[in-house]
C-alpha cells in the first residue's frame, strides 16, 4: 500500500508540510548537519554561507551522484533557501521552519518553472520527506517504488485543475 501523497500545488509552487514533536534546533540540524543529511538524503560539503555554492550527495539516487547547490538563504533555524541547475532543469527549494508548544511544522515549497513535471517531481518530494521523517524516528527508509507512480495521479489531477490540461 502506498502512502497518502500530501503535496499541493499552489499556481508554480509544489508545497508539502511534515510535522515533528521535536525543538525548531532539533529539525534545523536535520535539514542543515551534514552528518543529519546524510541519514535522509545524503552529505554535502562546502563553505555553507548564503551565496555559496556547497556540493551536495544525492545519495538515495542511483549512482549516488553529487550536485552542487547554492545556497540563496539561510535564516537560522527558520528559513533556507537552495538553488540548483542539472540535466533536469533549475530547482528552487525553500524550506521554512515554525515551532508551537514543542512541535515544529516544516514547510517545503519547490518553486516550479513549470508545472509539466509535477507527476515525477511530487512523489519524489514525498518520498525525500517522509525519508526524513523515518530517520528522525528511527524507523527504516521507505521504499521509493511505493511513491512512484502511484502517487503521480495526485499531482497531475492538480496540475490539471490549475491548467485546465
Amino acid at each position: 500500500m502506498s502512502p497518502t501523497p500530501t503535496g499541493r500545488l499552489f499556481g508554480d509552487d509544489l508545497v508539502l508540510t511534515r510535522t515533528f514533536r521535536a525543538p525548531i534546533d532539533d529539525v534545523w540540524a536535520s535539514v542543515t548537519e551534514s552528518e543529519r543529511t546524510a541519514r535522509w538524503f545524503g552529505p554535502w560539503k562546502g563553505d555553507a554561507a548564503p551565496g555559496n555554492s556547497i556540493q551536495v550527495q544525492m545519495a538515495l539516487e542511483e549512482g549516488a551522484p553529487w550536485m552542487d547547490m547554492t545556497i540563496d538563504a539561510c535564516e537560522a533555524p527558520r528559513r533556507l533557501g537552495l538553488s540548483a541547475v542539472d540535466d533536469y532543469g533549475a530547482w528552487h527549494l525553500e524550506l521554512e521552519l515554525t515551532e508551537a508548544d514543542g512541535v515544529t511544522e516544516l514547510r517545503f515549497t519547490q518553486h516550479l518553472t513549470g508545472t509539466e513535471n509535477v507527476g515525477e517531481v511530487g512523489p519524489g518530494w514525498e518520498y525525500y520527506l517522509d525519508t526524513l521523517v523515518a530517520s528522525r524516528e528511527g524507523r527504516p527508509l521507505p521504499d521509493f517504488s511505493e511513491y512512484f507512480p502511484a502517487q503521480r495521479e495526485h499531482f497531475e489531477a492538480q496540475r490539471a485543475a490549475t491548467t485546465g490540461d
